[in-house]
């Protein structure tokens, strides 16, 4: 379990469509209010609509400080401060808010709030319910495997990151950008770019070799930075550098015996025969 102190991550929940950011702080999940008042509301300038909800509900402008903290919360120019609640301050807000859609966002809220509970108490529940999202969306377990393993080995490089002095935000995209360019020959923009993603996750469209190739990136960042107690954003650099060009040399390699390229165009793609097989493995 990871305490208030340690590494923020923005994670996206979905209300009827809407997009709603959250992240953990004191082991609680907090909500960006911009995005809670959009989905209510589908007001097109959130901001405003909550300067005069505060406006005209005093009691909500009395106690605002006390439960809407500003966090850190990613956004596509970086992380940004942003206005956030936890589940009963946002219930304190949707008060304020003439809605027909807020008793159903307050039974969303309670449940989404009390997975957060579980997970606490048994953090294997958000690995169960992470492989379960990305069953739902047609991924073979083959592939979830891989995806779940490059998200440990990536907490594991972040947590040496932050130990060695590294600073959240710019610092760690442009330690990630050294890997990724050293290994496959572009930085993730222009990975990206190269398989026609705009706001989607990169290694969610990732083939098994490329994750791989990813993974082994990663980790080889991990053990050199170890090996040479690198501190501090340049030395990490470095060793980020070098951590890449082990997996870059490995990808040159395997595509000199294959006669095939690693890196594609193609986002992942499941083909019909491999969704039939899905499906009678999970009916």
């Amino acid at each position: 379990m990871k305490n208030s102190n340690q590494r923020i991550t923005t994670k996206i929940a979905i209300f009827e469509q809407k997009e709603i950011r959250k992240t953990i702080h004191n082991n609680e999940w907090y909500f960006v209010i911009e995005d809670v008042i959009r989905a209510l509301t589908d007001s097109k300038d959130a901001k405003q609509y909550i300067k005069k909800m505060r406006e005209r509900d005093p009691e909500l402008e009395k106690g605002w400080v006390q439960f809407v903290p500003t966090l850190d919360i990613a956004t596509k120019g970086g992380k940004q401060k942003m206005a956030c609640s936890n589940t009963e301050g946002i219930f304190r807000i949707i008060q304020s808010v003439p809605s027909p859609k807020a008793e159903p966002f307050k039974r969303w809220l309670a449940k989404v709030g009390y997975e957060r509970i579980q997970e606490i108490e048994d953090p294997e529940l958000a690995t169960k319910r992470t492989k379960d999202l990305y069953r739902a969306k047609g991924y073979p377990d083959s592939w979830i495997d891989k995806r779940m393993r490059g998200i440990a080995v990536r907490e594991t490089l972040t947590d040496e990151w932050k130990q060695r002095g590294v600073k959240e935000g710019i610092e760690y995209a442009i330690l990630t950008s050294e890997i990724s360019k050293a290994t496959f020959g572009m930085t993730p923009v222009e990975y990206k770019e190269h398989k026609g993603l705009k706001r989607e996750n990169l290694r969610d469209h990732m083939t098994d070799l490329e994750l791989i190739f990813n993974m082994l990136g990663e980790a080889s960042t991990t053990e050199i930075a170890v090996h040479t107690d690198a501190q501090g954003f340049t030395q990490n650099k470095i060793a980020a550098h070098k951590g890449g060009k082990v997996a870059g040399k490995a990808r040159l390699d395997l595509e000199l015996q294959s006669g095939k390229k690693v890196v594609t165009k193609n986002n992942y793609v499941i083909t019909k025969k491999e969704k039939i097989k899905l499906r009678k493995k999970n009916p």
